[in-house]
């Protein structure tokens, strides 16, 4: 409960003062690497974006089996 308020009280500052700077304090406070955490998120970002840009290798056509007459 006590943690679910502080969060309240940060987006509330963030809405009256200058949001960066609010949600930087926040993060020096609590002792968070905010550039860290944003490399990670930009190279997990460029990795999703790699991928989706690379050519997918073509699948197998297989062909159906005969089915036997009954």
């Amino acid at each position: 409960m006590g943690g679910l308020l502080v969060e309240i009280t940060i987006l509330h500052a963030a809405t009256k003062q200058n949001a960066v700077q609010v949600l930087r304090d926040a993060s020096t406070a609590y002792k968070v690497d905010v550039d860290a955490i944003s490399l990670k998120v930009k190279q997990e970002f460029a990795a999703k974006e790699k991928a989706k840009l690379a050519p997918k290798p073509a699948a197998k056509a297989t062909q159906p089996k005969a089915r036997k007459a009954a």
